[in-house]
């Protein structure tokens, strides 16, 4: 039997969401550990993506295989037992031939910044202080993301894909400048790595006018060799929205919703 569960984490003080050899201090060893605790057997998880340090899952799905179903309450016990930086939202039984990953069909991500220090937002959104940039040609420089199919040039490692092309259905800026804060926001059949992260220092780099809109144009089109890409800082990253063509995910419970009050 398969189960989808719709999970959030807080990355602050992870190293990604994917397992690694060199450390055990990532979402899906916690998982995976608390739930062959659960079941007194080994439960491999699956996720519906990689997110890497420091970046969050306000709307994040994994998958398990159980050869029958709980005779208990499993969203209960895993919330019992996990950190109070992960939490289950929902626990939905699916069919053998349904995937987390595979069959996403979209994913949005959401990326916060603040200028004004804020112990609040400090876990959740990037500490820009002073930020002073021209928001007009900011929104102008996601347009140009939205126009661009090959993300070769925005991506951390592209020799790792067959292809680095992407269909992008949404790239946008919103600016409360009464409130000192940003949310990009950016929707995808699929992302490369570091791609959102390295998107925002590109639209940073236009608002602070380091780069003309007609030099990001000629990068993103690779007739142009950037001279650096520093990924944006991973803690105002979110995957926000997971979308599926047989699935649709409860969206009350996310920390996402407060953050995008006045960014909207």
């Amino acid at each position: 039997m398969r189960y989808f569960l719709h999970i959030g984490f807080d990355g602050s003080n992870y190293s990604g969401w994917q397992r690694q050899k060199n450390t055990r201090n990532t979402v899906q060893e916690v998982i995976e550990k608390k739930l062959s605790q659960i079941f007194k057997k080994e439960i491999t998880v699956y996720g519906c993506g990689r997110t890497d340090a420091g970046v969050h899952g306000s709307q994040y799905v994994i998958q398990i295989n159980l050869d029958e179903a709980p005779t208990f309450d499993l969203k209960f016990r895993l919330n019992k037992n996990l950190p109070d930086r992960i939490a289950v939202f929902e626990v939905i039984e699916v069919t053998q031939e349904q995937h987390c990953r595979y069959d996403a069909t979209a994913r949005t991500y959401d990326y916060f910044i603040h200028w004004e220090k804020d112990p609040v937002l400090i876990n959740c959104s990037s500490f820009y202080e002073g930020l002073t940039v021209n928001f007009d040609l900011m929104k102008r420089a996601a347009a140009l993301i939205l126009q661009t199919e090959d993300f070769r040039a925005l991506c951390k490692q592209p020799d790792l894909y067959k292809n680095t092309l992407c269909r992008i259905t949404k790239s946008e800026i919103f600016v409360n400048e009464e409130q000192g804060r940003l949310r990009f926001s950016i929707t995808s059949n699929r992302f490369l790595r570091g791609m959102v992260r390295i998107c925002v220092f590109f639209l940073l780099e236009v608002g602070k006018g380091n780069i003309t809109l007609e030099e990001f144009q000629q990068i993103l089109n690779q007739e142009k060799e950037s001279k650096g890409k520093l990924p944006a800082h991973p803690n105002g990253l979110f995957l926000s929205k997971v979308e599926y063509p047989f699935l649709e995910l409860k969206d009350s419970h996310h920390l996402i919703r407060m953050l995008k009050i006045g960014l909207e």
